[in-house]
């Protein structure tokens, strides 16, 4: 017996959604349909994040109490409109990414069950060169949000130093993301090493606060900077993405002024759609100017620390330390 479905129109494509009443967020009893017409809702600001950019596809089929399926390759098997760019990973290795150009194609994703949207830090146009510094604030385990936020806000000081503006938001979990728009001058290892040269800066006003400390062991109670979120094939969750729990979190775009006494919880795929409609997105203005990290490559230059762990996928790397956790190094 076929699967029923209903069809929209998205733009100028008509997107078939099956079994649209699906429970996909059992907490809240959100169905597929609503997690389509989400994306449809905010498709401006969610195709302002996306656009171009080889993006990976976390899909719960069977909803979020399902096991996810990680989608780094679109399949021959797709509509003709539907378009890919070719990237290549730290193996070596290369794939057809999917390469979204139309609200339609993340409505299309969804509908296969994608839930989290994670693209790359470049463009389609020039794959090896990022054109945005990521700053990832990982709460570790005990750490509440308002330590996340105190470090969001020395953060925005030493980018506002540098003459740099960080577009902040939610991450759908418990941690906060800020994005800065860069000049794709710089690879991979280049813009990895700013965000290193960033991460210490923020880290040296307030240490008790903040770690970029890559082994979990010595992170303590403290606010992790995932410097390594700006290396090749590491991704952090789109703006607007839905977050992949049973509440359907999602990673929203504030104003620094919102953060001030936001609350994550506040955002979810019922709420974000009226705040959508009323303040509109408010990442508008990311793409108006794109930075020099000059002055942050200078400073991991000056720093006499040098390089610091890649993550464990990657193989060894020029100038990296030993990738063993110090407590079995003293072993």
């Amino acid at each position: 017996m076929a699967s029923p479905y209903i069809e929209l129109e998205v733009g100028e494509r008509t997107v078939k959604v099956t079994n649209p009443g699906k429970i996909y967020f059992p907490e809240i009893g959100a169905t597929k349909r609503e997690l389509v017409d989400y994306y449809v809702s905010v498709g401006e600001g969610a195709l302002r994040a996306l656009k171009d950019r080889p993006t990976n596809l976390k899909r719960h089929p069977d909803g979020v109490q399902s096991e996810a399926i990680y989608q780094k390759r679109m399949p021959a098997k797709r509509p003709d409109w539907l378009e890919t760019v070719t990237v290549t990973f730290p193996s070596g290795r290369t794939a057809d990414s999917l390469r979204v150009t139309e609200i339609a194609a993340i409505a299309y994703c969804a509908n296969l069950g994608t839930i989290d949207f994670h693209p790359w830090q470049v463009r389609a146009s020039d794959v090896e060169h990022p054109d945005e510094l990521r700053v990832d604030l990982d709460p570790q385990p005990g750490v509440g949000f308002d330590a996340v936020r105190r470090a969001a806000f020395l953060t925005r000081d030493v980018l506002g130093e540098l003459g740099l503006t960080g577009f902040v938001k939610t991450s759908g979990n418990r941690g906060v993301h800020i994005a800065v728009r860069i000049e794709p001058r710089w690879d991979f290892v280049q813009v990895r090493h700013a965000g290193i040269a960033l991460a210490r800066a923020v880290q040296a006003r307030d240490p008790g606060l903040v770690t970029t400390a890559w082994w979990k062991e010595e992170r303590g109670d403290r606010v992790f900077i995932d410097f390594n979120q700006n290396t090749r094939d590491r991704t952090v969750v789109s703006a607007y993405s839905v977050r992949a729990r049973p509440h359907a979190p999602v990673s929203t775009p504030l104003t620094w002024e919102e953060l001030e006494d936001a609350d994550p919880g506040d955002f979810d795929i019922r709420t974000v759609p009226a705040r959508f409609a009323e303040l509109g997105d408010v990442h508008a203005a990311i793409d108006d100017h794109a930075y020099s990290i000059e002055t942050l490559l200078d400073w991991y230059d000056q720093d006499e620390r040098g390089d610091m762990p890649y993550p464990p996928n990657y193989p060894k790397m020029p100038g990296e330390p030993k990738r063993v956790q110090p407590s079995k190094a003293r072993d």
